[in-house]
């Protein structure tokens, strides 16, 4: 398939209106959170490093043209680089045509209400608009049928890539577009580095280190707010001094 490259100008897009909120079940959102809790889109952008290049949404639609309306999908994360994260805000949606080439990779999170159209829908979908990679987590792989699984993009057809059992019981592919392998592991999706084997920092590590570097920050304020009280508390009393000295110079003087 061939995607549109040249898409509206600056001026013609914003007067786009913004596509709406994919509607989301309550057991599809719990998925998102349970996505957000254990993978956790901000530390990816950390690792990829390039939030101004990046977009990485799981709101959102995935749609071929500015005016598409009917048969639109919205993956529970995609991830695109060298693209404009202002203008998916913009549109609420990653619109090809205006991007200039569709996301590298989506990802499907299992939920009771969705799991068929995951499977069944979604990655045929995903083919005609060009995505090279379609990925699913299931945490007990009763909704999709497998605990992980992924697709690659030959030619105009989704082959499966290579899913690993490892001797822990959990399972791991590679993922060409992210340089990554996602792992199911204990019902969790984890993201590793191949090259050290080492996850990425989890959100709770993140989000610990950050509280620790806030805490730093604010007893380091508070202790120049401290400094800076007792040298007003000096001048004031220097200041006192020199006042009381003064009148009293006067006194003597008449």
């Amino acid at each position: 398939m061939s995607i549109t490259t040249i898409g509206p100008n600056e001026a013609e897009t914003a007067l786009l209106a913004p596509f709406p909120d994919p509607p989301r079940h309550p057991d599809e959102m719990n998925s998102i959170r349970h996505l957000a809790k254990t993978s956790g889109a901000h530390h990816l952008t950390e690792h990829f490093g390039d939030s101004d290049t990046t977009v990485m949404d799981g709101t959102v639609y995935v749609s071929p043209d500015s005016r598409a309306s009917k048969g639109l999908r919205a993956p529970d994360i995609l991830i695109a680089f060298d693209a404009n994260p202002e203008a998916c805000a913009r549109r609420n949606a990653y619109v090809i045509a205006e991007q200039g080439k569709p996301p590298e990779f989506v990802l499907e999170v299992a939920s009771r209400s969705t799991g068929h159209i995951d499977v069944q829908d979604k990655p045929a979908d995903y083919v005609v608009l060009g995505i090279p990679e379609s990925w699913r987590f299931d945490e007990t792989g009763e909704s999709h049928g497998a605990r992980l699984a992924g697709d690659r993009l030959v030619g105009d057809r989704y082959e499966p890539i290579p899913i690993t059992d490892l001797p822990d019981g959990g399972l791991e592919g590679y993922s060409e577009v992210l340089g990554l392998n996602l792992r199911w592991e204990e019902g969790q999706l984890t993201w590793y580095d191949p090259e050290t084997d080492m996850a990425i920092m989890s959100l709770v590590e993140m989000q610990r280190i950050v509280e620790e570097e806030r805490q730093a920050r604010l007893a380091a304020e508070h202790r120049v707010g401290t400094e800076r009280q007792a040298r007003l508390e000096a001048e004031r009393i220097l200041e006192e001094r020199i006042r009381q000295l003064e009148e009293k110079l006067g006194r003597s003087l008449s």
